[in-house]
């Protein structure tokens, strides 16, 4: 089974709540294992991805975006994605 690996990059207490609600919701009928993470520290962001503006999500180590809140169809894309390359390696 495949493995996600998600960071949510956001302070706000709230606003990072409704991301991995959204990342979680997004995940549900993928065949993987996600692990949802999420990082409030903008020191930590700013160092460990090179993020200066948050909201932002992080899967498998790639920034997908940042500096806006995703809708949850496009997180879904990218989850996909991901997923298919834990498949197919190459």
């Amino acid at each position: 089974m495949t493995r996600l690996m998600i960071k949510i990059l956001e302070p706000e207490i709230e606003k990072s709540e409704e991301m991995v609600m959204d990342a979680m919701m997004a995940v549900q009928g993928l065949p993987i294992v996600a692990e949802v993470e999420k990082i409030r520290d903008l020191e930590k962001i700013k160092k460990l991805y090179n993020v200066t503006e948050t909201p932002g999500i992080v899967v498998n180590g790639k920034v997908m975006v940042a500096g806006r809140a995703p809708q949850r169809e496009e997180i879904r894309k990218w989850l996909h994605e991901e997923f298919k390359q834990g498949q197919n390696p190459n």
